[in-house]
């Protein structure tokens, strides 16, 4: 709705019946004229002075926006903390949060990944878990998970790729990297097995035995026969504790003893055998126990 002001002073027919007489009520066009132009000049004359009230109002809230940004400055998501500030910045609910992207109602992504870490009791814990205990999560969906269980792989791959035929195996730190990403997250023991070359590159990494929560069978002769099919100058073992502590078992040393004799038999060396934890990992090479 229109304020009286700007209504057509030649319509009689709109809002108030708006009429200019000159004094005599003869309507005479000379007054009416000067009617007009008084009332343009006034309708005029209230808009700019409207409009300098409205732009004064703007300016001070403007002002106001302005200081209140100086003060508390614009929200830092884990994602531009990640761009500015590099991945080291991020604690690991800011990095579960750039994988998440989104949270649950009530609630930020960053804080769903806080929930997740203090259910599973830390990182290594949560990465470990089962597909049914992620989604049991509220604000966890397939689409997350998904997105996690890629993420795993990803790391796994590029470790493994640092492992491939062509680069010999000379540091243990890479190997234990490999491991980790292959061996620690599972939820059941693994036995596996690196098959090298005799300038001790990777040829081969084989899951060869797979167990329950505390032990796997393993069988000598099926190892034999995968390094006689690989033509492998040396074998790396190694095997995880779902439990997460690395710390061998006394079943543990006896299969490796048994192993190294049954490879031996073939010209094949034991460099290692090493026991994945979850951040954590032994060997028995530098144990002094091979």
């Amino acid at each position: 709705m229109r304020h009286p002001s700007e209504l057509s002073p030649l319509n009689p027919g709109t809002e108030g019946g708006a009429h200019y007489d000159n004094g005599n009520g003869n309507g005479n066009g000379k007054s009416n004229g000067r009617g007009i132009a008084a009332g343009k000049r006034g309708g005029t004359s209230r808009k700019k002075e409207a409009g300098k009230g409205r732009r004064s109002d703007n300016d001070k809230d403007s002002k106001r926006n302005i200081g209140n940004g100086a003060r508390h400055g614009p929200r830092e998501g884990p994602r531009e903390k990640l761009l500015q500030r590099g991945l080291e910045a991020l604690t690991d609910a800011e990095l579960l949060a750039v994988l998440l992207r989104t949270g649950r109602p009530g609630a930020s992504a960053v804080t769903l990944g806080e929930s997740m870490l203090r259910r599973a009791d830390g990182l290594a814990n949560l990465l470990a878990s089962d597909h049914d205990t992620l989604l049991s999560e509220p604000g966890m969906g397939p689409a997350k998970l998904a997105l996690l269980m890629a993420s795993l792989e990803l790391g796994r791959r590029c470790a493994e790729q640092r492992l491939r035929r062509g680069s010999a195996l000379t540091s243990p730190e890479n190997t234990r990297s490999f491991l980790q990403h292959h061996l620690a997250t599972r939820s059941r023991e693994v036995f596996c097995c690196l098959f090298l070359d005799v300038q001790h590159r990777l040829l081969r990494c084989d899951d060869l035995f797979f167990g329950t929560l505390d032990g796997a069978a393993v069988y000598p002769r099926e190892v034999v026969v995968r390094a006689l099919q690989y033509r492998a100058a040396a074998v790396i073992l190694a095997h995880n504790h779902p439990s997460g502590v690395a710390a061998p078992s006394a079943a543990d040393r006896r299969i490796t003893d048994r192993l190294r004799d049954a490879l031996a038999l073939v010209d094949v060396r034991v460099l290692d055998h090493l026991v994945i934890g979850r951040g954590e990992s032994y060997s028995f090479a530098e144990a002094g126990l091979l």
